[in-house]
């Protein structure tokens, strides 16, 4: 994971033709102080490996007798001469980059520049769609890729299978080019110039200096008004000069994906919704049936088809490239593990993408001890995995927190969630923190049966780099209640109106947010399940073969990984009901005791959605 941004100063922005895409004005805020020191800071967090800058200046040239108009040049300017003032006399360009190096032989440091003098700074992954080794560090060949491709960098970007955000100078054109990928798997947030602070910026994550504190949020001051999620696309401003020549201007406009591929994806039209009676007939037969501890099916052909692409998935976000370690060699990949369904699935194809030389950490986190849901499926999920996978080294590692204790992590993952500022965003965040830094205890095995558990615990805390994460399993499987809610009011179709909603916004309600938390441990979060193969699999399958909310729960939601789990051996989990995070680590209740006093008074204040504010230091 890599951290990312850009501040430009002295530059007049035109927004008019993102006037569909901006979301609404929102009211006056107290401008924040925010520096680049701030921005290079938290960046660091995310890339330890190294942070790096580069200026440049955009300098207005005078037309003169010969010419009829004023010109742009650019000058490269040393980081020492970088200052925080605007001026109306140069523009000003800073870019910022925080490396998480996992790929390639040789240290890099963001932002890359090439011999044309583009700069680039990217933090994503390149899976496929654009040719490397397994040995290639996939920025450095995505630069190469940019430059060849001259003014066609939306069709590059489009071509790349695998999460992104970029921030590129092409300097033959005097434009910046910014963007995500489509499901926006990696953040990046946006300030777009305001009276107040009049630069644009762009970054992977808010300092804490651009949140409000105390009475300025209570005051409507909010900072949560500074930033915003930038919706995913590809965007650029082409820089000029104003016929005057006083004054350097950018026109800011959002290019289409030159991929159909993604077209299709985004639109996430599923083909077969409605079943006939006889199809669901036929999908009862074709359906796992329990013969004492075996599952066999007459047809398990749709849930073997996504068996084959999330394997693929967790290969090419494991071991399909060479991971780089620098000197050390680490336990390279982590599981966020509940013991619940879609992590025992990744921890299953994981140790089937791996080389069985290296341990696998199973980060497990709770706010009640050994007595969260989370904490005790995970205990019987490590015993389910032995006997799948008995020649894999699992530790569990058991994080354990007192949320009445965290003021400091509080505060930072209020930060790291910022835009978002409800209590459930910040329970989730903080879960999702706490289980990232893998700070926790491990059982060592011992023969003596008589040794104590607990006198075998020891300190532990995970070096892995690489997280697996199950986000958007429910998403496109209807594993949340509101599926089974919106079934029983209006069936199959607002079945499928509601999962489509939830992909189309998985950007803005959940990715972003989990990008920043996992990522400010110094680790990268990978969403198997997120892979663009996955994701078309699913869609391709009739809505009533992946889930039957006429079912239980615990059966007929995601009845297809269900089937999945079946077919990896992973019985007694195939069975097992749907928690959320917040909900299998009870950090939900802890926090509804500590913000509202019971989970009675929290759930008439609805806080869930409630807003938090940020305390004053």
């Amino acid at each position: 994971m890599c951290g990312i941004a850009i501040v430009v100063c002295g530059v007049r922005i035109e927004l008019s033709t993102l006037a569909s895409f901006l979301s609404a004005p929102e009211p006056p805020f107290e401008r924040l102080q925010v520096s680049v020191e701030d921005v290079k800071a938290v960046l660091s967090q995310r890339g330890p490996d190294s942070v790096g800058e580069k200026t440049i200046h955009l300098r207005p040239d005078v037309p003169n007798c010969a010419q009829e108009s004023a010109t742009l040049s650019v000058v490269a300017a040393g980081e020492e001469t970088y200052k925080l003032e605007e001026t109306t006399l140069l523009g000003e360009l800073h870019f910022i980059g925080s490396t998480l190096q996992l790929r390639g032989t040789s240290p890099i440091r963001q932002p890359l520049v090439d011999s044309s003098g583009n700069i680039l700074a990217y933090n994503g992954e390149v899976f496929g769609g654009i040719e490397l080794n397994s040995y290639d560090n996939d920025t450095e060949v995505l630069l190469k890729s940019l430059e060849k491709a001259k003014a066609l960098v939306p069709d590059v970007l489009s071509m790349i299978k695998g999460p992104w955000a970029i921030i590129y100078w092409q300097e033959s054109s005097r434009t910046l080019w910014f963007g995500k990928d489509a499901f926006g798997r990696r953040s990046l947030l946006v300030h777009w110039p305001t009276v107040e602070d009049p630069r644009f910026l762009l970054s992977s994550v808010s300092p804490a200096s651009s949140v409000a504190h105390g009475s300025d949020a209570e005051n409507g001051n909010s900072g949560h008004r500074f930033w915003e999620e930038l919706p995913c696309g590809v965007y650029s401003i082409s820089f000029g000069v104003s016929e005057s020549g006083l004054c350097i201007h950018g026109e800011v406009k959002k290019h289409e994906w030159r991929n159909p591929m993604w077209k299709e994806l985004i639109e996430w039209e599923r083909k077969s919704v409605v079943p006939r009676p006889e199809d669901l007939s036929t999908s009862s037969l074709s359906g796992f049936q329990e013969e004492g501890d075996n599952a066999v099916s007459s047809s398990s052909g749709l849930a073997q088809r996504v068996l084959v692409v999330l394997k693929e998935s967790v290969r090419r976000r494991t071991s399909l490239h060479n991971i780089f370690q620098g000197e050390k060699e680490v336990v390279p990949v982590a599981v966020l593990f509940s013991g619940g369904l879609d992590s025992m699935i990744l921890a299953a194809l994981l140790d089937q993408c791996l080389d069985p030389k290296y341990e696998v950490d199973l980060l497990n986190v709770s706010f009640d001890g050994p007595n969260a849901p989370d904490r005790i499926s995970a205990k019987a999920g490590i015993k389910e995995l032995q006997k799948v996978a008995p020649l894999r080294r699992w530790k569990l590692v058991e994080v354990n927190a007192d949320l009445s204790k965290l003021t400091f992590e509080t505060k930072r993952v209020m930060s790291l969630i910022n835009p978002a500022d409800t209590y459930m965003d910040l329970n989730i965040g903080t879960a999702l923190w706490l289980a990232a830094r893998g700070d926790g205890w491990i059982h060592e095995e011992s023969d003596n049966q008589a040794v104590e558990e607990d006198n075998r615990r020891v300190k532990y805390k995970s070096d892995a780099r690489i997280l697996l994460v199950g986000a958007g399993a429910d998403e496109q499987c209807a594993g949340y209640g509101r599926h089974r809610t919106k079934y029983r009011n209006g069936s199959w179709v607002a079945l499928d109106q509601e999962m489509k909603l939830d992909m189309q916004r998985i950007w803005k309600r959940n990715l972003g947010r989990d990008d920043r938390c996992i990522a400010d441990n110094g680790k990268e979060g990978r969403f198997p399940f997120l892979d663009e193969d996955v994701i078309k699999t699913l869609l391709d399958i009739p809505l009533w073969e992946i889930a039957d909310l006429e079912q239980p729960s615990g059966k007929g939601d995601k009845k297809i990984l269900r089937q999945v789990a079946k077919l990896l051996g992973l019985h007694e989990v195939a069975k097992m009901p749907k928690r959320a995070i917040q909900f299998g680590s009870r950090i939900a209740r802890e926090s509804n005791r500590k913000n509202f006093g019971s989970n009675r008074a929290a759930n008439q204040a609805s806080a869930g959605s409630a807003r938090f504010h940020t305390p004053s230091h």
